[in-house]
């Protein structure tokens, strides 16, 4: 490309920027969309891909037109630039979409057995048992703690207690669920 070119190119360039110029799009369309897919293909991209990141790209000079600098680069080179990092980021999607089929998380949940859903109630009802036998502002504390999510802070400043008084009745509540948890299995 001679330096003409370079010339006639930034301007159309310009027009698509400062007026939306259709005919300087189309003309700038026609020369470089069959040159990027052909860029794109030779980069082993599949001609369906290519042609949707070639459109992907002068979408991008339709809009950011006034972005282009002809000082610091051709066109061509701008243009091939934003085609080059599109698909680099394709292909960054493309790798973190394949999944590892012997990932843990993917593998279905081994089924429980009968005798361990049963000891998980029992200790479930000996826990709720012992949770009932708390004191009332405990039983509260323990409650806005672990069922709500709620931080020590947060308790205090919805109960309107010192934040020593939360921790005192959280840490309270676990030494008495403790011993009737401990006095349950013994």
């Amino acid at each position: 490309m001679n330096a003409e070119e370079k010339q006639r190119f930034a301007d159309l360039a310009r027009a698509v920027a400062d007026r939306r110029d259709q005919e300087a799009f189309a003309v700038l369309f026609d020369y470089f969309a069959p040159r990027l897919k052909s860029w794109l293909l030779r980069q082993r991209m599949a001609s369906s891909e290519a042609e949707e990141l070639v459109q992907e790209v002068m979408i991008v000079l339709w809009h950011k037109a006034e972005l282009y600098d002809a000082a610091r680069s051709s066109l061509s080179t701008w243009l091939f630039r934003i085609a080059r990092n599109r698909r680099i980021d394709l292909q960054r999607r493309a790798r973190t979409r394949i999944l590892d089929g012997a990932d843990p998380a993917l593998q279905p949940v081994a089924e429980i057995a009968a005798d361990e859903i049963l000891a998980n109630d029992d200790r479930d009802a000996h826990v709720r048992a012992a949770v009932s036998q708390l004191p009332e502002e405990q039983r509260e504390m323990l409650r806005a703690a672990f069922f709500l999510g709620q931080s020590h802070s947060q308790i205090a400043e919805a109960t309107g207690l010192p934040l020593g008084t939360v921790k005192s009745r959280i840490r309270l509540a676990f030494g008495k669920l403790r011993k009737a948890l401990e006095a349950e299995s013994a």
